[in-house]
């Protein structure tokens, strides 16, 4: 995976985009993933995402492509038919694992986006969450809401760091936007903070 120690503020090429393989129950969900998708294009910033072509996932891609946008899809091989792999895109990955369609995806991607989901995309969201926590990696990521869609998990994490399991500067790691020109702003103005430990000596 690419990483930068710049102090610099990011350079947003492509954003991986996590979100449900379903549509929702709710339009606002399908309007606001087109929305995203065409705003990327416009912006001339490619799209990488799982690589399906139903729900929210099919709808940002089907955007972003109608905006005339790049837009790469990582789909493994065992979920190639079940998800229903998007054919028209610009480039369409088939790898072996999960393991292999995440790292894919992040090394590929300058910053990584939340659109609503359920367990897979808070799987896939989290993960790259902790791996800019444990260093690993150090691009931006933030989740887009809709209708309060993640207004509990936002009090979740508040109540994480009360409880003592997340610290503050770990809990300012995900940002929450309701508005896709504000988190793509905010995106592109984050700045790396080199050298944060994980854990300070006394709690090891």
């Amino acid at each position: 995976m690419r990483s930068s120690s710049s102090s610099s503020a990011a350079t947003i090429r492509r954003l991986c985009v996590f979100c449900g393989s379903s549509p929702g129950s709710r339009p606002d969900y399908a309007r606001t993933a087109r929305d995203f998708g065409t705003l990327l294009a416009n912006e001339s910033i490619g799209l990488v995402y799982g690589g399906g072509k139903t729900g929210l996932m099919g709808e940002i891609a089907d955007a972003a492509l109608a905006a005339g946008g790049e837009v790469i899809g990582v789909i493994p091989e065992h979920l190639e038919v079940r998800e229903i792999a998007h054919r028209g895109l610009s480039e369409l990955r088939v790898v072996s694992t999960m393991h292999e369609r995440k790292a894919t995806m992040a090394d590929l991607s300058d910053g990584f986006v939340g659109l609503p989901g359920g367990l897979g995309t808070l799987e896939e969201f989290f993960e790259v969450a902790t791996w800019r926590q444990l260093g690993i990696h150090d691009k931006p990521a933030a989740l887009l809401d809709v209708r309060g869609y993640y207004d509990l998990l936002d009090r979740f994490l508040d109540h994480a760091v009360e409880e003592g399991f997340l610290r503050a500067p770990h809990r300012a790691l995900v940002t929450i936007w309701r508005e896709p020109a504000a988190l793509l702003e905010a995106l592109r103005s984050f700045r790396p903070t080199p050298g944060d430990k994980w854990l300070d000596p006394p709690e090891r």
